[in-house]
């Protein structure tokens, strides 16, 4: 037996150790990783949201369609999906050993081009967003504040701002992804027995908000065409969009005061008196608008 030897001659085996240890060490720091055998297969994810939609709406809405086109898309090997009861929907399809991870992206988002009109329009205009990635991680790296001054809604929007835009820009990463990501928002409390008895729907507030909260090429004052005598020309800005409670309480054209709605359907003024609990609104507005305004950091 081989093992015998070694047995009965312990110092050639800690000799033939140390080489093997040695040989190692030196080609660690000396082949380049590009020479490193593939270990796992590249993979391709295809992710997307169907804001408000329940695991199984998002299953029937956006799997079956989505998956139907991108089953047998070229060297790939299987794919498995994740749906969720927040709207989140996330495909992952693995390849072979050895293939392209570009060739295998433009495969799977060709696919993906075709099922497209076929998906619910909310998520059309979220979009869907189809990137390589590996299924081994190369580190994580958490963020806290040290003395408990930060929240963890700060401390998201700094690492969203500062680090991993940083972190996606170093040379051999693929992807960086924040987990629990927080997000700063403005949230809209209704009432609904109040829009039930105006025979509103919460559709017709959102069209109103998103109406009156947008960011609009304005043009420019003295630009051409015009006469050779004009010898300025000034930039038109607006306020663009709500950044806070107050200004989307004022802004929003729902009539004369914040609490109401005109209604596309009937063109008149309606009032609509919203929640009050927990808000920071204008003063004699009943609409609750919930924002904090985004640090910086």
């Amino acid at each position: 037996m081989i093992s015998a030897v070694f047995v009965d001659r312990p110092r050639l085996a800690i000799v033939i150790a140390f080489v093997i240890t040695i040989a190692g060490a030196l080609a660690l720091s000396q082949i380049p990783v590009a020479q490193f055998p593939d270990i796992v297969p590249p993979q391709v994810t295809v992710s997307g949201v169907f804001p408000g939609a329940s695991a199984e709406v998002v299953e029937s809405s956006v799997a079956q369609p989505l998956e139907a086109q991108v089953v047998g898309v070229d060297r790939s090997l299987y794919m498995k999906s994740t749906s969720g009861n927040d709207g989140s929907y996330t495909l992952t399809v693995s390849f072979a050993l050895g293939t392209d991870p570009d060739i295998n992206t433009v495969n799977v988002n060709n696919r993906v081009q075709t099922a497209l009109s076929q998906l619910p329009t909310e998520v059309q205009q979220q979009g869907l967003v189809v990137q390589k990635k590996s299924s081994a991680i190369l580190q994580f790296i958490v963020l806290y504040s040290a003395n408990g001054e930060q929240d963890p809604l700060f401390i998201t929007n700094y690492a969203i701002i500062n680090v991993l835009d940083a972190i996606s820009r170093t040379p051999g990463v693929g992807q960086a992804s924040l987990f629990a990501k927080m997000n700063y928002s403005m949230r809209i409390w209704f009432d609904s027995e109040r829009l039930t008895s105006l025979n509103l729907a919460p559709s017709d507030v959102i069209a109103a908000i998103r109406a009156q909260s947008v960011q609009a090429p304005v043009g420019r004052i003295g630009a051409r065409p015009i006469s050779d005598q004009q010898q300025f020309q000034f930039n038109v800005q607006t306020q663009g969009r709500s950044s806070s409670a107050t200004s989307c309480c004022g802004r929003t054209r729902m009539a004369r005061c914040c609490g109401s709605l005109t209604s596309p359907a009937s063109r008149s003024a309606r009032r609509i008196s919203t929640a009050s609990r927990g808000s920071t609104a204008a003063p004699g507005c009943r609409s609750v608008f919930i924002s904090r305004p985004a640090p910086t950091p």
